[in-house]
């Protein structure tokens, strides 16, 4: 009998000491906000500047056009 309760008592402190365990601690990081760098558009320069170009192709090709 006391060899029952002696196995008894070291099953129970046996499964009482690895059932809830010591978990390692988790530490959760805070997300880290993603930062995308932007240009800033130079779509209006990068248009005006061909326009610029063609009306003075046209204004030079009607110059010579005229002067024959």
């Amino acid at each position: 009998m006391k060899k029952i309760a002696l196995a008894t008592a070291f099953a129970g402190a046996a499964s009482s000491a690895f059932a809830g365990g010591m978990a390692a601690p988790v530490m959760e990081m805070a997300p880290t906000p993603i930062v995308q760098e932007t240009k800033a558009s130079s779509s209006s320069a990068a248009i005006i500047i061909p326009l610029i170009l063609i009306a003075l192709l046209v204004l030079a090709s009607n110059k010579s056009s005229t002067a024959n």
